[in-house]
């Protein structure tokens, strides 16, 4: 027996790296010492134009959102979801990303879905100016199921100290200014797979009238990246706190940009939640508690800055082609909890 009839292919692992190595070098910014298939990724951080860099990194994952994908056979977003989900974790400390490292295990390597699938890390990438440096394909027989694979991803950035966002300076009275997600994000897919595929009986292929798109189109619409939208601002010292709302939602993510004696209180009725969310709501009979615990509910970040601000930095979310954005709340004395109005 050899290593082939163990289920393990060294050559399909040869021919993804052939493959791949032409979308990540699309990536590769003049930083990037390093070639695809080296033991090590090199970048090569220029300290002379920082003052007290600080480097700040993140890793995670896409959850059950990767069942949809196996489901739809559409795998070129699930890259998308990934990068811009570290990339907005990061931000919210006020760093830029350097590069991003993937690692996609498998039970038996498909060619063509691992490339789809690093044509979307690759997409994601090269809009967020962020070199795809290296990664890891795993080829696990009798691990995963036929067809199915799991993936997660790395992320470093960089940030000037003095240009942390760390909330230290929120106070009650600072305004909340939410932005639009652009559907479930990465998070809650458990939920509303329970929803949809198990209690309803629905398939990828259905049209839901009330949501105005198929189920499986909306349940991949792509975790969107805030990072072009806010990038002007970050440094400026506006921004006070910044929140990426992802498992967890509202209710869990908003008080871990808080410090100690702050809350947040926050109207429900300045924005109106995605069509989506209020048809799981609805077929599911999910509490509104639930739902915003789970789901982000069509906030994806939330800024904290001055009632003196709010004003200004909404008006540049507009004029930036952000029409979405608005005022949703304020902080709060408090024990650093969420508010609902």
């Amino acid at each position: 027996m050899d290593y082939r009839q163990s289920g393990v292919d060294i050559d399909a692992g040869h021919e993804v790296v052939r493959r791949i190595r032409d979308l990540a070098k699309g990536t590769f910014t003049p930083a990037v010492l390093s070639e695809i298939g080296s033991f090590g990724g090199l970048f090569g951080l220029d300290a002379s134009r920082y003052r007290s860099p600080v480097l700040v990194s993140s890793a995670d994952g896409v959850g059950t959102k990767l069942r949809v994908a196996f489901m739809t056979g559409r795998h070129d977003t699930i890259g998308v979801d990934l990068v811009n989900h570290c990339v907005n974790d990061i931000l919210v400390q006020g760093a830029e990303p350097l590069f991003f490292l993937d690692y996609l295990a498998t039970g038996r390597l498909a060619p063509d879905v691992a490339v789809q699938v690093v044509e979307g890390l690759a997409k994601a990438c090269r809009e967020n100016a962020c070199a795809l440096l290296g990664g890891e394909t795993a080829e696990m027989p009798g691990f995963y199921a036929a067809g199915e694979y799991d993936l997660a991803g790395f992320i470093v950035g960089i940030v000037e100290r003095e240009r942390l966002i760390d909330g230290r300076t929120i106070r009650p009275g600072d305004r909340l200014i939410g932005i639009p997600s652009s559907g479930l994000h990465t998070n809650g897919y458990s939920l509303a797979r329970r929803i949809v595929f198990d209690q309803l009986g629905l398939r990828v292929d259905t049209y839901l009238a009330e949501v105005g798109s198929f189920l499986g189109e909306e349940l991949l619409r792509p975790h969107r990246s805030y990072l072009p939208l806010l990038r002007p601002m970050v440094g400026e010292g506006t921004l006070k706190g910044l929140a990426h709302i992802t498992g967890g939602g509202i209710t869990d993510n908003l008080p871990r940009v808080l410090p100690e004696g702050t809350a947040a209180r926050v109207d429900r009725a300045t924005w109106k939640p995605l069509p989506i969310f209020e048809y799981l709501q609805n077929r599911g009979d999910v509490p509104d508690e639930d739902m915003f615990r789970t789901f982000n509910m069509g906030v994806g970040m939330i800024l904290v800055v001055a009632a003196g601000d709010a004003e200004r930095v909404n008006g540049r979310l507009h004029d930036a082609g952000e029409p979405g954005a608005a005022v949703i709340g304020e902080i709060v004395a408090g024990d650093r909890a969420v508010q609902y109005a």
